[in-house]
């Protein structure tokens, strides 16, 4: 296997349109283990992004030793990435993980055992809902559990408890995808598939850094590019990324300026006549508004409004207009920005506009970031009702009560559920009292950061942990629950295009380390949770029983999952939902047949005003007689929350890196992946650096309205005006300067503020300055194989991979920078 540290994406097997993309199976055992070593292999998936790897798990001697991707399954034909490779095993085996729960007393965390912390849970929660009511709980979970523990966390929230505060830190990277598809089509679930890659003509990518978010998916697509008949690419993006580089038009537009953009994009459609007008007249409605909002929209406005060329505007749109066959794929730059509902709505109204959609090569990927945000929004963690059930539909509410067997109104549907933003402001305020935070660590993720550690540091609520390290959310826990992870117990999840995989237990986890899934079983049993006839509510002894519930759950939904079992899923590939007695095997492309789930009694959402985010209730709804037609909803263009001025000149986004999972509680972990991304630090143009006389390497203070960070600069390939940071670094293993005070968590400058539809936060717009605060020691650690590069290549030593690059001697870091300064002195 070659470096891939370096790289990234491995070997390129080219193929043409309409081929099977060729196996490579991809594998890394632990240092000084051999295959012949292996006592068995144990069938899994990768979690270190949302693409669903399917994968093998070696094991010997009761421990993982290695992984290696299946070459058989539809997802990755064997391969995976970087952070699959070298994450996932470091990523649950680190020395640090938590083995015992703690409880708090007189201020600090202490071990205890299973018995007390939990009793002490249950003792708080029972009070308050005997003191207070429901609405004193809050739950905040995870893109990462399993479908078992998403449904039963459901379950507890909505019929055991009755509470509408439940969500995920889903809603920081994927609501929009989930709300944008609800919007246009009437329910969740990605129209298209991988396998569209492999037939499509052209592939536009709209604020997707595919080459490091999805590190396999891009391999796909570089191995079509390799091929003899390679599509366009489009990319939308404000950095110069790997996918900007092989990009036949890259628009690097301004952030908060997409629905502009698009508008542009779809005027363009209009007015050259690339509308299949009998198609549109057919599935869709709204077509007439749609043109009447981007009418304005020229090129040249468009240039104007996003800093693009009005030259790319029109290549953009025609390779679109003039392709037989596209695929679209949407992720953060869209959905963490300003109107972001709309700008991916608009995504949706290309497709439509063209009826490439249900077709070979032609499809939409409304991208997750998380390997489980998909079955989060399935199971209704997030706060809406499971398998794509309407909350404003009481027939929908009815049909789960009927199936739990508990009163109507135990269900919340009284009002829209409470989104992450809003249940940490009622903490705030001290309504909800009880916070239970569950795989996610909200310390480093959400945005505005000191408020953030402030509301999870109050006196009024109870919180309690669920996580596998102590990170810095867990800190301020008044329980801490240690729980098993991946390859430590048995589960389903879903991947971005619908495809189900299978991931069972390899190992035990360590000391009294317990999968969530018993955690929350155990939590439902002491609590007294039951159903009308006296039985528990959640009467099940493990995964299996809690995703047999499930599949009768999905039965006739969108999402039906009762045609994939448990012996289904093992031993071959994943499978795609629907799957039933009509879809024995899955469906890999949604709405072929040009019928959309958006009846008034079946659809998931009565939709909102993509402006404003008011509902638009079942009565208008109805009148727009849709009949199993997809919705072209539209919207004019408005400005973002916060623009740059004279205090706060220069617009900052935040984003990913290639060798970091979230808030890299299991990449850092990992020496390999840490080694070739360990700190953090801020990307500006050369000549906004030449401006402000920064050089790389050099020490910054970036400011915003809200706070500061002090991290070295990376000289790069970003729009000029546009900063950019990686989200990933907290401060579980700060160095002694940030623990003096300098912060460098990215989301320490991010607005309170989110998206009037989907409620998804605008990590994507904000205004800052930077200032030089000291001069540059070394360059900065920021990769060079990446988005990240240097603009000035010999300014930087190469990233590296290998076993212990450095101490090798493949290349000394200081050793260099000092070459470095008296080659240049």
């Amino acid at each position: 296997m070659t470096d891939r540290i370096v790289d990234i994406w491995g070997e390129r097997s080219p193929f043409a349109r309409g081929e099977h993309w060729p196996v490579r199976v991809d594998q890394k055992l632990a240092e000084g283990v051999l295959e012949t070593d292996v006592d068995r292999w144990v069938q899994s998936a990768c979690v270190l992004c949302s693409n669903g790897c399917a994968c093998d798990i070696a094991v010997t001697g009761g421990r993982m030793v290695g992984i290696r991707g299946r070459a058989v399954d539809r997802v990755n034909h064997g391969r995976l990435g970087p952070k699959g490779l070298f994450g996932s095993i470091p990523g649950v085996s680190s020395r640090d993980r938590l083995t015992r729960p703690m409880i708090r007393v007189d201020g600090a965390l202490v071990e205890t055992d299973g018995d007390t912390a939990m009793s002490r849970i249950v003792e708080r929660s029972k009070a308050l809902l005997a003191e207070k009511g429901p609405l004193s709980h809050g739950f905040y979970t995870s893109g990462q559990l399993f479908l078992e523990e998403y449904y039963a966390l459901a379950m507890i929230g909505k019929a055991g408890i009755g509470t509408p505060h439940m969500d995920g830190n889903t809603r920081l990277c994927t609501a929009t995808a989930a709300t944008a598809m609800k919007e246009s089509f009437g329910a969740d679930g990605q129209p298209g598939s991988y396998l569209d890659i492999d037939n499509c003509d052209a592939v536009f990518l709209y604020g997707h850094n595919m080459a490091e978010t999805q590190t396999v998916l891009w391999s796909r697509i570089l191995d079509r590019i390799a091929g003899p008949d390679r599509p366009f690419i489009v990319c939308v993006d404000p950095r110069e990324t790997e996918v900007a580089r092989v990009a036949d038009v890259h628009l690097p537009v301004r952030p908060g300026t997409n629905q502009a953009l698009m508008n542009g994009l779809i005027r363009e459609v209009f007015v050259h006549g690339w509308v299949d007008d009998v198609w549109v007249q057919a599935h869709t409605v709204g077509v007439d508004a749609l043109r009447s909002v981007v009418d304005p929209w020229t090129p040249e406005k468009v240039a104007e409004t996003c800093g693009v060329d009005a030259d790319d505007v029109r290549r953009a749109a025609r390779i679109f207009g003039e392709s037989e066959r596209v695929l679209s794929t949407v992720l953060q730059g869209f959905y963490q920005s300003a109107q972001a509902t709309a700008a991916s709505c608009q995504v949706n109204n290309m497709h439509l506009l063209r009826g490439m959609i249900g077709r070979t090569g032609a499809g939409i990927l409304q991208m997750n970031g998380q390997p489980t945000a998909q079955n989060n929004r399935e199971c209704g963690a997030d706060g809406d009702l499971p398998a794509f059930r309407n909350w404003d539909n009481p027939e929908h509410v009815q049909q789960l009560a009927t199936l739990w067997d508990v009163d109507v109104d135990v269900i919340p549907h009284w009002a829209p559920p409470t989104h992450a933003m809003q249940i940490f402001r009622y903490v705030e305020q001290g309504s909800i009292e009880f916070l239970w935070v569950s795989a996610t660590n909200p310390a480093v993720s959400m945005p505005q950061l000191e408020r953030i550690r402030g509301i999870l540091d109050r006196e009024s609520v109870f919180l309690v942990v669920q996580d596998l390290f102590l990170t810095e959310t867990a800190q301020y826990a008044d329980v801490l629950l240690p729980a098993a992870g991946w390859g430590e117990k048995t589960g389903t999840f879903t991947n971005v295009n619908r495809t189900v995989h299978l991931s069972d237990k390899a190992v035990e986890p360590p000391g009294e380390a317990r999968p969530d899934l018993d955690i929350f079983l155990d939590y439902a049993a002491r609590m007294g949770f039951a159903r009308n006839d006296g039985s528990p509510l959640l009467d099940w002894e493990g995964p299996e029983d809690a995703y047999r519930a499930w599949q009768e759950c999905t039965r006739g939904r969108p999402c039906d999952y009762t045609g994939i079992s448990y012996d289904k899923l093992r031993g071959g590939s994943g499978v795609p939902w629907p799957c039933n007695e009509e879809n024995p095997d899955g469906v890999a492309r949604l709405y072929a047949d040009g019928v959309f789930p958006t009846d008034p009694d079946y659809c998931e959402s009565f939709g909102h005003d993509l402006l404003t985010g008011a509902t638009v209730g079942e009565q208008a709804f109805r009148a727009l007689e849709t009949h199993g037609k997809a919705v072209i909803k539209s919207a004019q263009y408005a400005p973002s929350h916060e623009e740059p001025d004279d205090e706060y000149p220069l617009r900052y986004t935040t984003g990913r890196t290639a060798y970091h999972f979230h808030t890299r509680t299991k990449t850092a972990r990992s020496p390999q992946l840490n080694r070739a991304a360990p700190t953090p630090w801020v990307e500006i143009s050369r000549s906004d650096a030449e401006a402000l006389g920064l050089s790389e390497g050099d020490i910054a203070r970036v400011t915003s309205a809200r706070g500061e960070i002090v991290v070295p600069v990376r000289v790069g390939d970003v729009s000029v005006g546009t900063v950019f940071a990686p989200f990933h670094y907290g401060y579980f293993d700060a160095s002694a300067e940030v623990a003096n005070g300098h912060t460098s968590a990215a989301n320490e400058l991010t607005v309170t503020e989110w998206d009037p539809v989907s409620k998804q936060p605008l990590f994507k717009n904000a205004a800052v300055r930077v200032e030089k605060v000291a001069d540059a020691v070394g360059p900065s650690d920021a990769p060079t194989t990446t988005a990240s590069r240097p603009a000035d290549p010999g300014a930087v030593p190469p990233t590296v991979g290998g076993r212990d690059a450095e101490a090798s001697g493949v290349i000394d870091r200081d050793a260099w920078t000092a070459d470095r300064a008296e080659a240049t002195s």
